[in-house]
């Protein structure tokens, strides 16, 4: 049974992508800040819960701790988590958005390495965007040159980065970011549009079902890889 972390799992991306993956036979936790919320989405999809701040370290330790005593250890995790900060571009918010979007992928990856190397197929997968892509954010033909994201852009430029250093620095686990293409969530919903939490979770779930010689260090869409 392959063990699976989601962090921000009780809803959009994140609580389809548990779905999928329950679907798959995972055992997966679902990490959420509000209890009530994240206990009410565990429950109504058969997954687990932890109460899990990717902004608070004491709460990051005790969501792992809970994993190592009930499973010794952890397979899949899932950096989901994010806000988008729009609205005043100013010290306070930058705080807040890059850590939650930056800082929180480091507290939870280093509360879990120890757990991960202990499975046979580590894989570690963070849901990054374009809008982070000095390429992307260049190109007039490209959604995100009209974006007005600052912090969130520049946020999601360092958890690719994160990505790629984590990627070479822990070879014998999988890490790979993705962009999951623009989605109807909570956090979109000032921009109309966007598709389904569904179709974006397919790309999470196929990098965190990869095989032992999947790639890693990569940044991908429902493509394949992109430019960054």
């Amino acid at each position: 049974m392959t063990v699976t972390l989601i962090t921000g799992a009780n809803k959009g991306i994140g609580f389809e992508t548990a779905r999928q993956l329950l679907a798959l036979g995972h055992t997966v936790y679902i990490g959420a800040r509000d209890p009530e919320r994240g206990g009410k989405a565990a429950a109504a999809l058969g997954a687990r819960f932890v109460q899990l701040d990717v902004t608070d370290d004491d709460s990051v330790n005790a969501a792992l701790a809970t994993i190592a005593a009930d499973e010794d250890r952890l397979d899949v995790l899932v950096h989901n988590a994010g806000v988008l900060g729009a609205g005043a571009v100013d010290g306070p918010t930058a705080l807040r958005v890059f850590d939650t979007n930056a800082v929180g992928i480091v507290r939870v990856t280093e509360a879990a390495l120890p757990l991960l190397r202990k499975s046979a197929n580590p894989a570690v997968v963070t849901v990054s965007s374009s809008a982070g892509s000095f390429w992307a954010v260049n190109n007039p033909e490209r959604p995100e040159f009209h974006l007005p994201t600052t912090l969130y852009s520049a946020s999601k430029a360092a958890a690719t980065m994160l990505t790629v250093q984590y990627a070479k620095s822990q070879p014998g686990i999988k890490f790979n970011a993705l962009e999951p293409g623009f989605t109807a969530t909570d956090m979109t919903a000032g921009f109309e549009g966007g598709r389904s939490p569904e179709e974006s979770a397919r790309t999470v779930v196929r990098l965190a079902t990869l095989g032992p010689d999947g790639p890693t260090g990569t940044f991908q869409d429902e493509s394949g890889p992109l430019p960054w």
